[in-house]
């Protein structure tokens, strides 16, 4: 191991990353080097290297939060990593392991966690410092392409249908048939669950019923809501992993009385709500942000057992500027993961 690494660095907002040597960074106690293999590109990592969201990184940073690769390295006071693990770097850096959140296993709302590839260099890189109580380990016999997509698109979704208080059996909608939604159908029926599936686009549609989706609505020719509601009566759950108002909107529209929303779609702006009809109807909304390690832990396990398979594409380092303006454009089915070694 040399002194220096391949890295993608924004020294720019809104420029193309710069492909550079950097020095390789050394583990501090509680940290680990890991050598990467691979790793994914989310649509955070376009906001993070256009500077768009109220907080915005340090300049220059390393972006990329999917990163899966082995140990080369552990600092002081690591005992339960070693040299050689296979583990996975996710958007939850480290907590502060201590507030409320924290101690009631919510450390995905800690007011005090560093994010990977935002306020922490990140995984489009040969290596990266990983948190050694963040850094989860690769179940076997699941390969570390398939993993990548898992620690930000396949947590958020498994997070966001725990959180529409669905039991196997009952119905849910996924409006979004994209990188979270492909992956969204899959958790779903793999918790036990029916699913509805929203897009506008037929060969979303088409690639959620070959997931397993019962039922599929073009949201551009038929009123979801109406469709739902004649359908099944409604539905008791709904996740939207897709990043219009609009879907929000149609998402509610399709609950039945007591049913609980699930938004992990982050469009800017804002959707109306009736109260009238919220109140009447019993209806729960919540915001639904990444997930916890043991949802890290759960979402990982159903991948190994096969019963979650992330459609992607896999592009060298090298081409990462190319991969973001297609994610800009919306030019990506299902997830792209970068190889980098």
């Amino acid at each position: 191991m040399g002194n220096t690494m391949k890295a993608a660095l924004v020294e720019e907002f809104g420029k193309p990353l710069q492909l550079k040597e950097v020095e390789i960074p050394k583990p501090e106690a509680g940290q680990a080097l890991v050598k990467l293999e691979v790793s994914g590109v989310c649509h955070t990592d376009v906001h993070a290297a256009d500077g768009d969201w109220p907080i915005k990184p340090n300049l220059p940073f390393i972006p990329g939060h999917e990163g899966v690769g082995h140990v080369v390295e552990v600092g002081p006071n690591v005992t339960h990593l070693k040299e050689g693990d296979h583990v996975g770097i996710p958007w939850l850096h480290t907590s502060c392991s201590y507030c409320e959140y924290c101690v009631s296993g919510r450390e995905n709302l800690c007011l005090s966690q560093e994010n990977t590839g935002y306020s922490v260099n990140g995984t489009f890189a040969e290596y990266v410092l990983a948190d050694a109580d963040h850094a989860t380990k690769i179940p076997q016999p699941l390969d570390s392409a398939q993993a990548a997509p898992i620690l930000c698109a396949g947590v958020t979704t498994y997070r966001g249908l725990k959180e529409t208080n669905t039991k196997p059996g009952d119905w849910v909608v996924i409006s979004g048939i994209g990188g979270l939604g492909h992956l969204g159908v899959q958790y779903a029926k793999a918790m036990g669950l029916h699913v509805i599936a929203l897009s506008r686009t037929p060969e979303k549609l088409e690639l959620a019923r070959q997931l397993g989706a019962e039922e599929t609505i073009n949201v551009t020719e038929t009123d979801p809501g109406q469709a739902v509601q004649d359908k099944i009566g409604g539905a008791h759950g709904a996740l939207v992993t897709a990043v219009s108002t609009q879907a929000f909107q149609q998402a509610v529209s399709t609950l039945r009385r007591g049913g609980t929303l699930s938004m992990v779609g982050l469009p800017p702006g804002e959707f109306p709500l009736s109260i009238f009809e919220m109140i009447l109807k019993g209806i729960d909304i919540r915001g639904s942000i990444v997930g916890t390690r043991t949802d890290l832990r759960e979402a990982l396990q159903f991948g190994a057992e096969g019963k979650v398979k992330a459609q992607i594409e896999t592009q060298p380092l090298d081409h990462v500027n190319t991969i973001m303006e297609r994610l800009k454009n919306g030019d990506v089915n299902g997830r792209v993961v970068l190889s980098i070694t």
